[in-house]
């Protein structure tokens, strides 16, 4: 496994690559996320719906299929942070009162806004299939990747 940094220094390249477009850099930094760290078993991002009144639509990911494609703000753990512009890390998702189940596997989640000009535009969400696996590393390590990911948009 690459370290953090080596992982946010893949991120920056996967950015800055000029014949890419959004989306596959995006599908490329889940591609990245979910082969390098263990614990992360479906990556993608949720980016707001410019056509709907505070929604959320999946975009690019990397694991099993979700029923998940659009969120309303305020709903579930991604919409919650949609809603307060903040990352949440719910280290037991059996214990959370908002959670939406988007897989029986599923034990733990991240979710980590993407700001442009302080405004949230879209979010980047990971789940895992093993309780408590989500790291203070980890979360440094994806609030800077957002931070990155931010210039795509």
């Amino acid at each position: 496994m690459n370290n953090t940094h080596d992982l946010t220094k893949q991120v920056a390249e996967i950015v800055n690559k000029s014949k890419a477009s959004r989306k596959e850099k995006l599908q490329e930094i889940c591609r990245l996320l979910s082969d390098e760290i263990e614990v992360f078993d479906w990556v993608g991002f949720y980016l707001v719906d410019p056509n709907a009144d505070r929604e959320l639509v999946l975009g690019p990911y990397v694991g099993e299929a979700t029923d998940h494609t659009r969120i309303p703000f305020g709903k579930g753990i991604c919409g919650q942070a949609a809603e307060t512009n903040e990352t949440f890390v719910v280290p037991d998702v059996s214990k959370a009162d908002n959670y939406l189940s988007c897989s029986i596997h599923v034990k733990a989640e991240i979710v980590v806004p993407i700001k442009k000009d302080g405004k949230f535009i879209a979010e980047l969400d990971i789940d895992s299939h093993t309780r408590d696996s989500i790291t203070e590393e980890h979360q440094k390590m994806l609030e800077e990747i957002c931070d990155l990911t931010a210039d795509l948009f």
